[in-house]
């Protein structure tokens, strides 16, 4: 059965892109198919991390308003023939999403794809709310900072109302990704520590990206920092991240720190 992910924040620029990209090339790595989904639509930046710019020829909305096919639309990686992407349009606007056409390609992907992973524009919108519409887990990504970690509890309760599973009395799971950490300034006092975003947010912690140029140059090679440099923290901790998604219960280490934090990992839940 497919599972339908969505990645998602209230502030921008956060990291939800490339984590989407890192997350989906880490479980496609191991076999399962996936597919990732850019719904930031007018923008577009998936498929620059994903290293397909040049080959987008349909995407998201005409598959929507069916103008193409999924299959036209769809972009296998060349590197990896287990990990797809369906891009967003760079010159639509997001009023073009209707809930029933998106609820027609979520459905076509559920049949083709063991993992569905949605990279959701940030904010409250109508795309965001489109993208978490049909999600059975949600990853909620944040950077230690007060502003970023207020944004993404307003999204954590979106999350229990706007979505296919809340209105069905069901629960979705909720996980949170730290992401550019830095040990030394959370010391400093120069952003919030683990356990000052773990206590105000109250969701499960899926991993700590640490801040690292690797990411950038990642991103800028046009590659998933999980394919790029196996050997790199940030891939490490990305690594983790999506076997956690898969239910193993790895302990989480706090960048260049030793205190482990296992017993967070399941223990803390949304009320």
């Amino acid at each position: 059965m497919s599972t339908v992910v969505v990645v998602t924040s209230g502030k921008g620029g956060v990291g939800k892109t490339t984590s989407t990209a890192a997350l989906g090339a880490a479980i496609a790595q191991t076999g399962e198919s996936v597919c990732v989904v850019d719904f930031d639509v007018g923008l577009r930046n998936l498929d620059l991390v994903m290293g397909a710019e040049r080959r987008v020829v349909y995407d998201l909305i005409n598959v929507v308003q069916g103008d193409a096919k999924l299959a036209q639309a769809l972009i296998r990686d060349k590197r990896l023939d287990t990990l797809a992407l369906l891009p967003a349009s760079q010159t639509r606007d997001k009023d073009n999403l209707t809930p029933e056409g998106v609820e027609r390609v979520m459905g076509d992907l559920r049949s083709k794809f063991d993992w569905i992973i949605c990279d959701s524009p940030a904010g409250i919108e109508r795309g965001a709310t489109l993208a978490m519409r049909h999600a059975d887990v949600a990853i909620v990504v944040t950077n230690p900072e007060v502003s970023s970690v207020r944004d993404s509890d307003r999204m954590i309760g979106l999350l229990d109302a706007k979505t296919a599973r809340a209105e069905r009395g069901e629960r979705i799971d909720k996980h949170l990704l730290l992401t550019r950490y830095d040990p030394q300034r959370a010391e400093r006092g120069d952003m919030l520590k683990v356990d000052d975003v773990l206590e105000i947010l109250s969701i499960p912690l899926l991993g700590i990206i640490p801040e690292s140029v690797d990411v950038l140059r990642a991103s800028n090679l046009g590659t998933p920092v999980t394919m790029n440099d196996g050997r790199s923290a940030p891939a490490q901790a990305y690594r983790d991240a999506a076997r956690r998604l898969h239910g193993e219960a790895l302990p989480i280490v706090i960048p260049e720190e030793r205190r482990g934090l296992f017993g967070k990992l399941f223990s803390r839940r949304a009320a």
